[in-house]
């Protein structure tokens, strides 16, 4: 089949199912995608359900267990702020876009986790300075395309305010309508991150984080003009997606101060701990990671310790953590009830304590939160396709973010190859006798 030369991927993060479904009348550029396009209404994200694994299983179609990306951040205990997954070389399978750059297409890409060091053609990384002597644009040149990045801040470095919202999303979007319109890219991604920040600090259904979704509406009409203006909108397929959603929260469960208090690690006064632990636990905010020494033999006591802990929804073993696709290193894996989330804290006054108003927005103190099963009711994301390939006025109930890459590579033209576990979403695309048709009766229209 003859696929078009142009895709751009918008993830508007923390995107949830709820708000297209309650939200479409106020919302006129993804309104407008939906009735022109495919809309899948569903989407069962990956466990655990961060940004860096999901937008990592939205690029390679894999789970975190076998791409490699199981968390947002290392496993650096000893270290107040944890290195971020950002280099692509941590990625352990291929990506969507080392497959367009194979078959000769370029890439682009605006704050898409974890591809600092790629080889994208034009590359605004995500990565932000995280020692006291490096500043942003350093850090960033060093990850991203250098002469790109530095034309790019010339001409719009006076929209932002360091990575504080929605300031980003506007720099964001102003370089990626700069490259849509300049450079044509084949392949573009696209990461604006302003809802998922007011959803942590004010609220899943805060008016802040309404106002947030409205003004991502607004950007993806930037974004589609943009290639209206560079003579590639009839080319380009869309793709609009979310990778979780998030869920309120008004209480922390602390496993680490527990662990410390059974003496299986050593706290330190800055809330991290010292290098023997033979326990320690790894928030995924939502859900948590156990990770235990190998000569540790006391697993049943950890077990029932965890299990009576106010808040504790399950806990499943590393075997069963490594079956649905999170890190198989892991000893186990524990979710919390909805209300509650997981911090690193090794010394606080109690296990579980409530989030002290005064204190949201301050790292680790949330409002709002992701992380969880993607199971959980109501939790789901969502997904959007607009272009020439795609029927319109369709919509698909379900779907699971691994199936989100194999659908791409086709309207690219592109193949993964070797086992996915996930496939490509037929359903999305124009059945193609009627295609030749309508050709022969003058082409398509789209908006």
């Amino acid at each position: 089949m003859a696929t078009n030369q142009h895709l751009v991927i918008i993830s508007l993060d923390a995107l949830g199912f709820r708000d297209l479904r309650e939200h479409q009348a106020e919302l006129p550029v993804l309104s407008g995608l939906m009735t022109g396009g495919t809309w899948v209404k569903s989407v069962t994200g990956i466990y655990p359900t961060l940004t860096y694994p999901s937008h990592t299983t939205i690029i390679t179609g894999q789970y975190p267990s076998v791409h490699g990306i199981v968390n947002n951040t290392k496993l650096q205990p000893t270290r107040r702020s944890p290195d971020w997954y950002w280099y692509q070389k941590d990625v352990q399978v291929p990506t969507l876009y080392d497959l367009a750059r194979q078959k000769k297409l370029t890439t682009a890409a605006f704050l898409w986790p974890v591809t600092a060091g790629s080889k994208i053609t034009y590359n605004l990384a995500e990565i932000f300075p995280n020692r006291i002597w490096t500043n942003q644009v350093l850090v960033s040149l060093k990850a991203s395309s250098p002469l790109f990045l530095l034309a790019m801040n010339h001409k719009y470095g006076h929209l932002r305010n360091g990575i504080k919202q929605p300031q980003l999303d506007e720099f964001i979007t102003a370089c990626a309508v700069d490259t849509l319109t300049n450079k044509k890219p084949n392949l573009t991604m696209i990461h604006l991150v302003d809802m998922d920040s007011m959803r942590h600090r004010y609220g899943v259904r805060s008016s802040e984080a309404m106002a947030a979704l409205h003004r991502l509406d607004r950007h993806v009409g930037q974004l589609i003009d943009a290639t209206k203006a560079a003579g590639t909108f009839a080319d380009t397929n869309f793709v609009i997606l979310g990778d979780h959603y998030q869920i309120n929260v008004d209480h922390m469960i602390h496993l680490n101060t527990l662990f410390a208090q059974q003496g299986w690690l050593t706290a330190r006064q800055d809330q991290t701990f010292e290098d023997d632990w033979s326990v320690m636990a790894k928030t995924a905010d939502g859900s948590t990671y156990i990770y235990t020494r190998p000569e540790f033999d006391q697993l049943d006591e950890l077990k029932a310790l965890v299990s009576q802990v106010e808040g504790v929804e399950t806990i499943i073993t590393g075997e069963a953590a490594a079956r649905r696709g999170a890190d198989p290193a892991c000893a186990l894996m524990v979710e919390a009830q909805e209300g509650y989330y997981f911090t690193d804290e090794s010394r606080r006054p109690t296990v579980v304590e409530p989030v002290h108003p005064a204190t949201l927005g301050q790292p680790d103190r949330y409002h709002g939160v992701h992380g969880y099963d993607p199971t959980k009711p109501d939790y789901q994301t969502t997904l959007l396709f607009n272009g020439p390939a795609v029927k319109a006025g369709g919509t698909i109930e379900t779907a699971n973010l691994v199936d989100e890459a194999p659908t791409f590579a086709r309207l690219l033209g592109l193949n993964f190859d070797g086992p996915m576990p996930g496939h490509c979403l037929d359903g999305v695309f124009k059945d193609q006798t009627k295609k030749r048709e309508r050709g022969k009766a003058g082409g398509h229209q789209h908006h």
